[in-house]
């Protein structure tokens, strides 16, 4: 039978020969992986190499394969395939299984300690056959794992994000002011107005876009801020303001108004300039065949969301 148009050369039982030695490191450990003969397998990674029209592995006598540059591509998009083809053949056998696979997650490492564990802990405990792969990364290393293919879903602030990307909204957070316990604007009443803090010394979260955003914040108020220290991490940040090193802006706020060393901070809103509220979201491409379990992932994130259950406000 001719093969119909638009199909491709290649076939999943080629992709998951490839996706088998290619993780198992040599083609002999794959095949006793799946029970079938080291020729057959070295010959359908061949054949799909011919499809392709390009090398994808090195295969080195006694020392088994090794990727190129070409074959760490392939594989990513590989393994979508294969993993989607699985959604399809579930998809088409009805609803009766319950949801399982894996959810490769992103999350922005301010996020990842207020909303990962509860989420965690009740998807899995709902869903016990899907898993959960976590990564914690800066928001424009998020964006590339999701361009990519290698991550399915990211958490992340609705800052500067793709704008064709969908999303599902879980929060609205405030930037707020974080001080030094013996700060002169500590004790003063109420909301701060941002412009008091224009000559004081600035510990800056550098991690994108969290970086960008305060800058843009100070900007609204008019000024550039003096940074004389700058932290990866938002508790780095706060431990660095506990010490008097500087004030700092924070999107998220911890339960503890202590750092790890229990030195106290003190949390202040800002009155002026009005500074926007920011969403929280979980995002992905809009291009994405989203798998059973990364749709449940995100129905269960929307509803402890909603709920109050993530520690985080709710959206309004």
């Amino acid at each position: 039978m001719a093969r119909a148009e638009g199909a491709p050369a290649f076939t999943m039982n080629q992709l998951a020969a490839f996706v088998a030695v290619a993780e198992a490191g040599t083609i002999s450990a794959a095949a006793e992986k799946l029970h079938a003969s080291p020729s057959a397998l070295s010959a359908a990674v061949t054949e799909l190499e011919r499809a392709l029209q390009t090398q994808l592995l090195r295969r080195r006598k006694a020392k088994g394969v090794s990727l190129t540059p070409t074959g760490e591509a392939v594989l990513a998009r590989a393994r979508a395939l294969l993993h989607q083809a699985d959604e399809l053949q579930a998809d088409a056998r009805g609803e009766e299984r319950g949801v399982s696979g894996l959810v490769r997650l992103g999350c922005y490492p301010s996020l990842a300690p207020t909303v990962l564990p509860a989420l965690i802990s009740d998807f899995t405990r709902t869903h016990p056959d899907a898993r959960l792969e976590v990564h914690e990364n800066t928001q424009d290393q998020l964006s590339k794992g999701l361009d990519s293919g290698e991550l399915d879903l990211a958490i992340v602030y609705d800052i500067d994000l793709d704008p064709t990307w969908r999303s599902a909204a879980l929060a609205e957070l405030t930037p707020r002011v974080v001080l030094p316990a013996d700060h002169r604007l500590a004790e003063v009443p109420g909301p701060l107005d941002l412009t008091d803090l224009r000559d004081d010394p600035m510990v800056l979260l550098d991690a994108p876009p969290s970086s960008a955003h305060a800058f843009a914040c100070c900007a609204r108020a008019g000024f550039s801020p003096h940074v004389v220290y700058r932290a990866r991490t938002y508790e780095t940040a706060r431990a660095f303001v506990g010490r008097g090193l500087g004030w700092t802006l924070l999107l998220q706020r911890p339960s503890a108004s202590v750092t790890y060393e229990g030195r106290p901070v003190v949390v202040k809103d800002v009155a002026r300039p009005p500074l926007p509220h920011v969403p929280v979201a979980v995002v992905w491409p809009p291009d994405s065949l989203l798998s059973r379990a990364s749709r449940a992932f995100i129905n269960h994130a929307v509803r402890m969301a909603a709920d109050g259950s993530l520690g985080l406000p709710r959206k309004s």
